[in-house]
């Protein structure tokens, strides 16, 4: 039996839960949870607001843990190691996308906390390709959210090439923003943060932004046109898209990582004109999500994080559906 924390309805509280997983699949492992990240997918999912969640639901997709079991057809990782879980729990691996090395976009992908039981637990389960070694020197209590908000920015560094001589923006200095201005920062990009918030400016440029942008000055936003090789999204709330395609310069690209709901209001005109791209996309493949790793290790590049405990695990979820995390909640034992 697994024990665990769950909801019995959409927005309900977190309480205890035991399971039984059943017999370990030959190609699974078995992971004794030592923390686990709080995301904003996990809040989204609570509330059911993406109308797919299934009940008693168990969140948490930013593991960190040792592995205890491993499956008989399991070669890749041993009993004891140090390994992360993050969105996805499990992949085809015969379709067109994960032979490229692409699994991250397999329409088959399992999530970890979809059609299975997440992080929030005492133990998790999830195929052996999804789970990624741990480097060494990366904390395990700060780790977790490397797992999604992480590999979630430096995805597209790696997608599109990013040169370190391009100028990069980043619109929102929260979660995912926090960490990308680490991540370009030392990719050697230069590295302009969009925020809305003066007292967020001085701690944008100790996490590596080299200037800022009040994101609601409308003439500061016009005064960088024609800037940025990159802008990167992480925000979910509408915006002018079009006053922030005028600061790409020929050939830049709008690039969505945060999942604003509302449609984008975006002139063809703007697009064409300088070659414009507009993009987005999800977590990375466990390869990537390797290099991230070994990449945050080299540069110790690590989450801004508050820790809770499981036990105070609904303080921890208010906490972040309030808006107060700073930046990232990391559950611990």
């Amino acid at each position: 039996m697994i024990n665990a924390y769950a909801a019995k309805e959409a927005g309900g509280k977190l309480e205890k839960f035991e399971y039984d997983p059943g017999e370990l699949d030959a190609h699974d492992v078995e992971i004794d949870v030592e923390s686990c990240g709080i995301c904003h997918s996990d809040l989204s999912m609570l509330d059911n607001e993406w109308g797919i969640t299934e009940y008693p639901f168990v969140p948490g997709h930013e593991v960190v843990g040792t592995i205890s079991k491993v499956g008989a057809h399991v070669t890749s990782l041993q009993i004891g190691q140090r390994v992360g879980l993050g969105w996805h729990a499990g992949y085809c691996n015969s379709c067109r996308t994960c032979e490229e090395g692409d699994h991250n976009l397999c329409q088959q992908a399992s999530m970890t906390i979809g059609g299975r039981h997440g992080g929030f637990a005492e133990k998790v389960r999830a195929q052996a390709r999804a789970v990624v070694p741990l480097p060494e020197k990366l904390d395990s209590t700060k780790a977790g959210p490397l797992f999604c908000g992480g590999i979630t920015v430096f995805n597209p560094l790696v997608q599109f090439d990013i040169k370190p001589t391009s100028e990069v923006g980043v619109v929102g200095i929260g979660g995912l923003g926090h960490l990308a201005l680490q991540f370009l920062n030392a990719w050697g990009c230069k590295v302009v943060a969009f925020t809305s918030s003066e007292s967020k400016k001085k701690e944008a440029h100790e996490l590596g932004a080299h200037d800022t942008i009040n994101s609601r000055d409308e003439d500061e936003i016009k005064q960088a046109e024609g800037r940025f090789d990159l802008i990167i999204s992480t925000v979910n709330v509408k915006l002018d898209w079009n006053l922030y395609l005028s600061t790409l310069a020929p050939k830049g690209r709008l690039h969505f990582v945060g999942a604003t709901l509302e449609p984008l209001d975006i002139g063809a005109f703007n697009l064409i004109g300088g070659q414009k791209s507009v993009s987005g996309s999800p977590v990375g493949s466990p390869a990537t999500i390797k290099t991230m790793l070994d990449f945050a290790e080299q540069h110790n590049i690590e989450p801004v994080t508050e820790t809770f405990k499981f036990d105070q695990i609904n303080e921890a979820v208010e906490r972040l559906r309030e808006g107060k995390a700073h930046y990232r909640i990391v559950l611990t034992r």
